[in-house]
């Protein structure tokens, strides 16, 4: 056994830091909810204001205008169609509702930071490991400090949501700039080209894809999250998972896992389909 006069804890330091941020600083966390709870509120009264018939003629001219292709157009349309025929379409417009502020979130925070860490080698070196915690640690541990700084609700389950898909977009952004042809850079100075249009000119959209490829990651990871964020009041299709996990309800489990794996699979196949577009032709 480990001897106890080696052992040190930091969770009373953790604690007592959370709890002087709820006290000194909750004016900025109430701010914060309510504008937060003002976006979600207004993107789910859209998304349930739209018929669903509207949705799903929506995805279906999306697909065939990505894709040209007949069973890739009329697939997701199915599939969507499925949620309403299991009675989830209302709550399933409240997961896509938290996944779609959760991913702006994500987006407004995660790109910039990947630029900065693509333009620094010394910023990438510090933001690595923390990057590297926040994708090892158990995506449960995120729910404590959402629920201490924002009470239960569907906001800390959006907070918990962006903590936890947030790394993937950081990553890819860094990773899709820093593998830009050094070639295309060297032209780029000849013609004369600023550090900011070899940036946004030259550097950015080549790295499109690969960014693109980070949406589709970090979109996925707030799907995945929602279910373990209804434990904390997020509500939504996570929610239906856990009464039917508490109610050993295998058949209402099922309807409600496979209408999170239909929103991961259209948006998975969408977003995948504009990424592709961005690709650069093959020599």
């Amino acid at each position: 056994m480990f001897p106890e006069e080696l052992q040190y804890h930091v969770a009373p330091y953790i604690a007592s830091f959370v709890k002087w941020l709820t006290v000194e600083w909750s004016p900025f966390f109430d701010s914060l909810s309510n504008l937060l709870l003002g976006m979600l509120l207004q993107i789910e009264y859209f998304l349930k204001w739209v018929p669903w018939w509207g949705w799903i003629l929506f995805v279906v001219v999306i697909s065939w205008y990505l894709t040209r292709d007949l069973l890739k157009t009329l697939l997701p349309g199915v599939l969507i169609f499925t949620i309403g025929l299991f009675g989830l379409w209302e709550v399933g417009m409240e997961t896509l509702g938290i996944v779609i502020v959760a991913v702006l979130i994500s987006l407004v925070l995660g790109i910039p930071l990947g630029i900065a860490m693509a333009n620094s080698d010394r910023f990438n070196a510090i933001n690595t490991p923390i990057l590297d915690a926040m994708q090892t640690m158990p995506a449960m541990v995120y729910l404590i400090p959402a629920l201490m700084l924002f009470q239960l609700g569907k906001v800390p389950g959006v907070i918990a949501t962006v903590i936890y898909s947030l790394p993937p977009v950081i990553r890819l952004t860094n990773l899709g700039i820093r593998q830009v042809s050094q070639e295309v850079q060297e032209a780029a100075l000849a013609f004369g080209a600023s550090p900011w249009q070899m940036m946004w000119e030259v550097r950015f959209p080549l790295a499109v894809p690969t960014i693109m490829a980070g949406i589709n990651q970090t979109t996925m990871m707030a799907l995945s999250m929602v279910v373990i964020a209804s434990m904390i009041g997020a509500g939504g299709l996570g929610e239906e998972v856990l009464k039917a996990t508490n109610r050993v309800a295998v058949g209402m489990g099922f309807e409600a896992g496979w209408a999170i794996v239909v929103l991961a699979i259209v948006i998975d196949r969408i977003t995948q389909a504009i990424a592709k577009r961005w690709e650069p032709p093959q020599q």
